[in-house]
């Protein structure tokens, strides 16, 4: 079994239920009958010119026409899912896909925990469920936005392939909750779809609801961070949402999480393969001390220090994603049974959340302070720390590369306050340790924590394509295999 097939088991969330085949005979490719709702799907018709229009805009720049070796869903039974085959991106067939109805299913958590699933929106939270899917829905073209320039770096065709395999099932994950939006919001519902073609990544006057969806994506590099950490927030945030008691949304992300267990492949093997490329030639180089910046940059790969300093940028950027640790409107989407926590299922307490408190961290009198809050206030701040206990085993798993080539070094995650713009470490200067700063203390030091100018303009040196079947640039190894049991060197993109 490959790395990748490993991930897919460990974050799909499926089922033995009945699957319900994909007619691709419809011009929307859906498994939910769209054809028996006419109003609906000529709402959905109308949308998708728009979001071609947007695709071709705002998608891969100079690849349009180029044929890519991209698996496309089929269906939703994990036995066999999807079907690998060479299509131009504008041409991809993207779809409708929700996961197969549970029967007897009951709301999981929440003052209605054990309720019958809401198949319709419940009138009393229709404004917030429908801000939690807009906000869902905003981060997936968000981060094609943001990757719309990486093929021209590529540093080889397998990689190009798997940055478009992301962009369009990002593209697929937006019509989920368009669909979402459109079946049962109305006129509200078919405003936000429309809005959601309008909104731009990085725009000042339009730009993306969340914050790390309006950050560059200039490098290589960050692309494999941001799918390692950011998109591993959207696994949390579907699997939260998956466990939503309104069973449209909760389908909807069950099958996204089959998805998104790519995304997370390609940036854990992508940054394993550039810590395995700067390893291998130190190696070879018979330099020994991670910290001999200089020598190693000279051998063309990334020297360690530095792959730390990006994922520490990376990780706190990801982290104010999960919103203020103390939160009213987590609260209220977990009690109104509209958003779960992270594997609720498996969780042994009463699933309410009445009487319990959940240990947070704050700054009090300028020291880090452990503190009870009612665990029902505190739900983003435990499914952070959720997020950063699944951050590690890809992590680990970078050590031992390291580890294994000899070289003391290790790379680890920072205190969870470090560098943070929103919650309870908003406003407070906190190195990777969990050492409070001062202003100016910060100012001397943050240089050796996050990448810098400098760093930056090393990082862009070394993007020269690599465009070539089985060419691989300097700072990045090859993969142990290829994607669909095809050859590493196979021509996972044919350019024109």
């Amino acid at each position: 079994m490959s790395q990748e097939d490993t991930l897919v088991e460990d974050n799909a969330m499926v089922n033995n239920d009945k699957f319900v085949e994909v007619n691709y005979d419809d011009a929307i490719p859906n498994n939910v009958d769209l054809s028996s709702d006419r109003q609906l799907l000529r709402a959905l018709e109308s949308w998708h010119p728009n979001y071609i229009d947007w695709w071709k805009d705002m998608g891969p720049d100079g690849f349009q026409n180029a044929d890519v070796y991209l698996r496309t869903a089929v269906g939703v039974d994990p036995a066999g899912w999807a079907k690998f085959g060479y299509v131009k991106m504008p041409n991809y067939r993207w779809g409708i896909l929700l996961a197969p109805k549970v029967e007897g299913r009951t709301i999981p958590c929440g003052r209605h925990k054990g309720e019958p699933v809401w198949q319709e929106v419940p009138g009393e939270y229709r404004s917030l469920l429908r801000r939690l899917i807009v906000v869902q829905g905003d981060t997936e073209p968000a981060s094609v936005e943001q990757q719309r320039f990486l093929g021209k770096t590529a540093p080889s065709l397998y990689d190009m392939r798997n940055l478009f395999q992301v962009n369009v099932e990002e593209g697929r994950h937006l019509w989920a909750m368009v669909y979402l939006l459109v079946k049962h919001f109305g006129k509200d519902g078919r405003e936000e779809a429309q809005a959601l073609l309008e909104r731009r990544s990085g725009q000042q006057d339009n730009p993306r609801i969340l914050g790390a969806f309006n950050e560059l994506t200039p490098d290589w590099l960050s692309f494999f961070m941001f799918t390692y950490f950011t998109d591993r927030d959207g696994k949390m945030q579907l699997a939260a949402l998956a466990e939503s008691g309104f069973d449209p949304l909760s389908r909807s992300c069950r099958f996204m999480l089959t998805e998104e267990a790519h995304h997370l492949f390609v940036g854990e093997t992508g940054v394993g393969r550039t810590i395995e490329a700067t390893c291998n030639a130190m190696v070879k180089a018979g330099i020994t001390d991670a910290n001999d910046v200089e020598a190693i940059r000279k051998l063309g790969v990334v020297d360690l220090p530095l792959l730390q300093r990006k994922a520490n940028f990376h990780m706190s950027v990801t982290r104010d994603l999960f919103g203020s640790e103390i939160s009213s409107n987590g609260a209220e989407s977990f009690s109104s049974g509209l958003k779960g926590r992270f594997n609720e299922a498996k969780l042994t307490d009463d699933h309410q959340l009445q009487d319990t408190n959940y240990t947070v961290t704050r700054v009090v009198d300028g020291k880090l302070v452990d503190e009870d809050a009612p665990a029902l206030r505190a739900i983003n701040c435990r499914l952070l720390d959720d997020y950063m206990a699944d951050c590690q085993g890809g992590i680990d798993r970078w050590n031992k590369t390291i580890e294994k080539a000899g070289i003391n070094f290790k790379i680890t995650q920072p205190h969870k306050g470090f560098n943070r713009r929103i919650g309870e470490f908003a406003g407070h200067r906190i190195s990777p340790t969990g050492a409070i700063l001062s202003e100016a203390d910060w100012a001397a030091q943050n240089g050796n924590w996050l990448p810098n100018a400098s760093d930056m303009e090393f990082i862009n040196s070394l993007m020269k394509p690599c465009h070539e079947a089985g060419q691989y640039a300097s700072w990045i190894a090859p993969p142990r295999m290829g994607i669909n049991q095809q050859p590493v060197d196979y021509e996972y993109v044919k350019i024109d």
